[in-house]
């Protein structure tokens, strides 16, 4: 067999398993991976500013397309605890990535070397495995073990970390034999299948509700021919937008505390028997388990044994991925069609689509303040987006009203931090897409303190020129946490104004604080400010001919009042709305049910 060093084995490893980009910054500890790739030639490197910000980078990797696993790459100490965040993040919504870190020399470990820290130990917690490799001769079989693991059961994140010495040490490995290992998916048997098709067969008022794993599974299109079968209405988690289109007329709204529909809680609460698949029933999702499980009876399929009745015992659990559950539910479902054995859902699908279609159940956004208020930019990018458009985002009150306002057509289009919410998580996640697709139309969206977390990784835009659209919604204001205070009766360190004294007096700006046109266009990127509802079509072209012509990120910061309060509230049926309803169509002209 074939002599190199360990960490040569690593990267042919790597190479095999599919990957051909990865994430990180270079250190001491980690210098041999570097090394070793660059002789490789066949691996690419997308440095970036902040190590958490690689980690979010292979996030989005890893979900903008089925099949990915986006790795990152960190020296010892910081650089590991660093990426802690996106390993947690990565976890809480089954992603896998690879997160490879350097380490002390096997002598020097627990003597308090020069950042030396256990970082497997700190990692363990939010990782599916994560480990020291100790012995030279176990580094390419550790890769080996990490893709099998990442790929198999309910998805989720694995950090190897690699003493430098054992990097360096030679070893034999045989690299033109080597075979990735088949990934365990539990599977849904035809029993399992018949007798949740019969328990839903026998509900008056079912939904479907489609998860995150379905997206993961890559099964939309078998979660949308299931419905379709059955003639069931659909409810996606915020994980799960996208698996069947806002426009279908089977997907009747999200359910939720935050990011819902007011028709999608209306048609929950109407329904009596839920059936979810590849979803986690979520609290934002679900409220209060009293209120969300009163007078309905559950199916959960789940392809993790233990998410069976974390939450609340549904009436029958089946555990199975999601693709291959679907595939028995449709096979099913298909046969008792033919068979003249499915009831008529007309009524039911005609009752939650009138709250769907109907003014009643809709929000409005046609607002003329200036500043503006936040509902009328996502009215702007309704009217200036195409359903091609992948959004990115993770927390706060520009996402939670981005998923009550914006539409979404396709699985992955949504592509959002789901459990974990880490601010900064949006801008290196857009990287990350981009670096996954590059035609794909993107725009990412945040609110000013998640666009500032990790504005650096910009500059990453800018040096490997991954061009997309980053919509920053700016009240200057932590607005959601500010709206939590309100139980408190505090306003209390959440505002992020102040007088930029290096702006004009009569700039309408000045008072918002940091100067995001100047620091973005500092990092290398351009960046257009709007100030009213009219301008935004304008910036998007602008902002598309500066992406066509310079291949760099482009921020459109649109200037919003400083306080609006988003609808949201304790339970699903009791969501609080601090805005105006819509009472006629020209309340909220974009809207789904009045596009047409």
């Amino acid at each position: 067999m074939a002599k190199m060093k360990a960490i040569e084995a690593a990267v042919l490893v790597l190479e095999k398993e599919g990957v051909t980009v990865t994430f990180g910054v270079p250190g001491a500890a980690i210098n041999p991976l570097y090394a070793a790739m660059k002789n490789h030639g066949g691996i690419g490197h997308i440095l970036a500013r902040h190590v958490e910000g690689a980690s979010h980078m292979a996030e989005g990797y890893t979900r903008a397309v089925a099949g990915n696993i986006g790795v990152c790459i960190g020296t010892s100490g910081p650089a590991g605890t660093d990426m802690i965040t996106g390993l947690y993040s990565a976890s809480a919504d089954s992603i896998p990535i690879l997160c490879i870190t350097g380490q002390a020399p096997r002598s020097r470990l627990h003597k308090e070397d020069f950042q030396a820290v256990d970082i497997a130990s700190i990692a363990k917690p939010v990782t599916k495995w994560a480990t020291t490799v100790l012995e030279p001769a176990q580094v390419p079989r550790a890769f080996q073990q990490a893709f099998h693991l990442m790929r198999s059961g309910r998805p989720g994140p694995v950090l190897l970390d690699l003493p430098i010495d054992v990097q360096l040490a030679e070893i034999e490995f045989d690299i033109e034999t080597y075979e990735p290992l088949a990934a365990y998916k539990p599977t849904a048997s035809r029993k399992q299948a018949e007798k949740a098709i019969e328990m839903l067969n026998e509900s008056e008022r079912p939904l479907l509700v489609s998860g995150g794993g379905v997206i993961n599974a890559d099964a939309s299109d078998l979660m949308v021919e299931l419905a379709e079968i059955l003639n069931v209405p659909v409810i996606p988690t915020l994980m799960g937008w996208g698996t069947i289109p806002d426009d279908h007329p089977l997907m009747v709204g999200m359910c939720g505390l935050q990011t819902s529909h007011r028709y999608g809680n209306a048609n929950m609460l109407a329904s009596d028997f839920v059936f979810g698949i590849g979803n986690r029933w979520a609290n934002r999702h679900t409220g209060s388990v009293e209120v969300y499980t009163k007078g309905r009876k559950f199916v959960h399929v789940d392809i993790e044994p233990t998410q069976i009745g974390r939450v609340f015992a549904p009436d029958y659990g089946i555990v199975s991925d999601a693709k291959a559950a679907l595939e028995q539910f449709v096979a099913v479902a298909k046969e008792w069609k033919a068979a003249g054995k499915l009831k008529c859902r007309k009524a039911w699908v005609a009752e939650c689509q009138g709250r769907k279609n109907s003014v009643e159940f809709l929000r409005k956004t046609n607002f003329d303040n200036v500043p503006m208020k936040p509902q009328r930019v996502y009215q702007c990018m309704n009217n200036s987006l195409d359903r091609d458009t992948t959004y990115v985002s993770t927390i706060g009150l520009s996402q939670i009203a981005g998923a009550q306002f914006l539409h979404v057509y396709k699985p992955r289009n949504w592509i959002n931090c789901g459990q974990a919410g880490p601010l900064g998580w949006t801008t290196p996640a857009a990287l990350g897409v981009r670096v996954a697709d590059p035609a794909r139309k993107i725009v990412a969206l945040s609110g000013d303190y998640d666009f500032q977390f990790m504005i650096e990784e910009l500059a990453v835009g800018a040096q490997f020129k991954l061009p997309y659209v980053h919509v920053l919604v700016n009240n200057s204001y932590l607005g959601l946490i500010r709206q939590a205070q309100r139980a408190f009766s505090i306003d209390y360190c959440v505002q992020l104004a102040f007088d930029n004294i290096n702006m004009d007096e009569g700039d309408a700006t000045r008072g918002y604080g940091v100067d995001h046109v100047k620091v973005v266009e500092g990092l290398g990127c351009k960046a257009i400010r709007v100030h009213r509802a009219e301008d935004f079509a304008p910036a998007m072209k602008q902002a598309e001919a500066w992406m066509a012509e310079h291949k760099t990120p482009v921020v459109i910061e649109c200037i919003l009042e400083r306080v609006t309060n988003i609808s949201m509230g304790a339970e699903i049926d009791n969501v609080v709305e601090f805005e105006d309803l819509a009472t006629e169509k020209a309340d909220a002209p974009s809207a789904l049910a009045l596009l047409g």
